[in-house]
């Protein structure tokens, strides 16, 4: 496996776990404060092309280590949890070096 698969998606975990983060805050502020209506559509339309694009590459990246598809769809959802894509992309690079893929491809 070639370590740009591993860095996509290391890449478009922290993005959509950052983006879901502002999300919250967003729908706090405008059920919670009658604030930043606008702010809370344009963050949730952002939010919501990273996740499309977090699932494409969590996809390419399941399917390159050969898992199992319910350690895929986890991987997905966490992208829809505010804090879980940080867990999952820690979970992802730690199985990813212990089969030693990413270091491989990386001197070959």
């Amino acid at each position: 496996m070639k370590p740009a698969v591993l860095t996509r998606y290391r890449v478009m975990a922290w993005i959509t776990g950052c983006m879901l983060l502002v999300l919250c805050l967003c729908m706090v502020l405008k059920y919670g404060f009658d604030t930043g209506e606008k702010a809370t559509l344009y963050v949730s339309q952002a939010h919501g092309l990273f996740y499309m694009i977090y699932l494409v590459v969590t996809f390419d990246l399941s399917s390159k280590m050969k898992w199992k598809f319910e350690r895929m769809l986890l991987m997905m959802l966490a992208g829809t949890v505010p804090l879980a894509s940080f867990f999952a992309e820690r979970k992802a690079v730690e199985a990813v070096h212990e089969r030693g893929l990413a270091t491989a491809a990386a001197g070959a």
